[in-house]
């Protein structure tokens, strides 16, 4: 049986490149962990958190599904939102997809994927919730739209959770944010929901259930 010895002759190359810089870098990190950020992002890749952000080992609590889709029956993001906000204390919760999402991309294929369908309904519920926003685009242009609707949609479903309510009300400094990646030139957007406080979501919750009832009229 293999057992991926390049992997492992890498990661000893790796820790002793790491050790002849800061020798007691593994020491210290070994210590605690005390992170600001909290990242929900997408299972894919090529968007790794803390390389995106440019920040170390340690920075950055990380929670990763396909299509980074915040569930509220989700019990294991829940658990990870929990740890983060209630014991890390992390001061930011950070959405971010990114462009050409294939979970995305799936969602607004009509032919079946099989046990995934039941997970990207999440996904196909936001394009049924903005479809006037929608229309009269074509595909390309339609599936990057879709990729930021769905971040804005995860960062009110996250916004929404007793997490992070609970902690506005103990008065906590927590801002959700929703950003998005370009894996063509590396660049992260901030595409301004910004959400730190119960009074925001409110707004938030009024200006989407206002559209909502627009698209059912």
């Amino acid at each position: 049986m293999k057992k991926l010895k390049h992997i492992f002759d890498s990661n000893k190359a790796w820790a002793q490149s790491i050790i002849e810089n800061d020798p007691d870098f593994f020491s210290n990190l070994a210590k605690q962990q005390t992170p600001e950020y909290l990242w929900i992002g997408c299972s894919d890749s090529r968007v790794p958190a803390n390389q995106i952000m440019n920040l170390p080992p340690g920075e950055v609590f990380v929670h990763r599904n396909i299509a980074n889709v915040v569930v509220h029956t989700d019990m294991n993001l829940l658990s990870v939102m929990q740890y983060a906000v209630e014991v890390l204390k992390v001061k930011h919760i950070i959405v971010c997809g990114h462009y050409g999402c294939g979970g995305v991309k799936a969602a607004m294929d009509p032919d079946e994927h099989g046990l995934i369908d039941n997970w990207l309904r999440h996904i196909r519920d936001v394009g049924r919730f903005n479809a006037l926003k929608l229309q009269d685009m074509d595909e390309d242009t339609m599936i990057d739209r879709m990729c930021e609707l769905n971040v804005v949609e995860q960062v009110s479903n996250v916004c929404n959770t007793t997490i992070v309510q609970h902690a506005w009300k103990r008065g906590a400094e927590l801002c959700v944010h929703g950003w998005i990646y370009n894996i063509e030139n590396g660049i992260l957007k901030d595409l301004d929901a910004c959400v730190d406080s119960l009074q925001q979501l409110d707004d938030l919750n009024r200006e989407k259930w206002g559209m909502l009832s627009t698209l059912n009229k």
